[in-house]
C-alpha cells in the first residue's frame, strides 16, 4: 500500500538546550552539537528513500537552520517552503533565558515538571510592557499579530490551539492531495500535532519527551486514515 508521509523533525541541539536554559520564543541558533544532529538526519532521511513535496518551519532560525542543512542531505534545497509562528515553540513566559536547574531549585520539581510536561498548565507569564529581547512585541517577524495572539506564555494547550488553524488550513490539504511533507518545529509544538495525530489523552502527553534531530514518520493511506508512526534511527550499517 502506498502511503504518504509526513515527517516531524524538532530541530538540532541549541545553544540553550546545550546549556540547559529555557527557550521558548527566544530566537537561539543551533550548537556544534545541533549542526551535527541536523545534517544526520537528513542522511537518515536519504537513506530511507524519503522525498517531500512540501516543508514547513517555525520563524525561528534553530528550526530554519536544520531544515536548512536536511534538504542539502537530501538534494532538496528547492522545496517549497513555508513559514509560521504558529509553529514557534510554546512560550515560556518568564522561564526564558533561564537556568532549568535553577528553576527547579526555586519552584521545585514537581512544580516545573507540571510547567514543561502537562497539558494545561501555564508557566509565569512575562510582561509585555518590560523592555527585554526576551518580549515578543519588540519583534519585527510578529508585527502582524494581533494583541490576542501574541502570547506571554503558553501551556502545552494554548501551543495545540494556536497550531490547529495552519495545520488545518495549510498541511493538512497538503497531506489529503497525497504530497509528502517535512515539518521542523521543535519540542513542544510537535508534541502538540503528536497529541492531535495519536489522539493522545492528557496521561499520555506527559510522558512524551521528543529527541532533537530524529525523524518522526506519520503515514497516511488514500483517505487521510492513520496507518502507523515510527522513529527513523541511525541504523549502524
Amino acid at each position: 500500500m502506498t502511503t504518504t508521509k509526513l515527517s516531524l523533525i524538532r530541530h538540532g541541539e541549541s545553544q540553550w538546550n546545550k546549556e540547559n536554559r529555557f527557550t521558548g520564543w527566544v530566537d537561539i541558533d543551533l550548537s556544534e552539537k545541533g549542526h551535527t544532529e541536523a545534517i544526520l538526519a537528513g542522511k537518515i532521511l536519504k537513506k530511507n528513500g524519503l522525498f517531500f513535496e512540501h516543508g514547513y518551519t517555525s520563524v525561528l532560525k534553530r528550526a530554519i537552520h536544520t531544515l536548512w542543512l536536511i534538504l542539502e542531505q537530501i538534494n532538496q534545497v528547492w522545496l517549497p517552503i513555508e513559514k509560521s509562528w504558529r509553529l514557534n515553540e510554546r512560550h515560556y513566559g518568564a522561564l526564558q533565558g533561564l537556568n532549568k536547574d535553577q528553576i527547579i531549585q526555586k519552584y521545585g520539581y514537581n512544580t516545573v515538571q507540571q510547567w514543561r510536561r502537562s497539558f494545561n498548565a501555564i508557566p509565569p507569564k512575562i510582561c509585555h510592557h518590560e523592555n527585554s529581547q526576551f518580549i515578543a512585541t519588540n519583534d519585527k517577524r510578529y508585527n502582524n499579530l494581533t494583541p490576542e495572539e501574541l502570547p506571554n506564555s503558553e501551556s502545552l494547550a494554548m501551543t495545540l490551539n494556536r497550531i490547529l488553524p495552519y495545520w488545518n488550513l495549510s498541511i493538512l490539504p497538503n497531506i489529503k492531495n497525497k504530497k509528502n511533507t517535512i515539518i521542523v518545529a521543535h519540542g513542544n509544538s510537535i508534541r502538540a500535532l503528536i497529541k492531535l495525530l495519536s489522539n493522545m489523552n492528557e496521561s499520555e502527553i506527559f510522558q512524551v519527551n521528543i529527541p532533537t534531530g530524529i525523524p518522526l514518520i506519520y503515514e497516511f493511506d488514500k483517505n487521510t486514515n492513520l496507518v502507523q508512526h515510527y522513529y527513523l534511527y541511525n541504523e549502524p550499517n
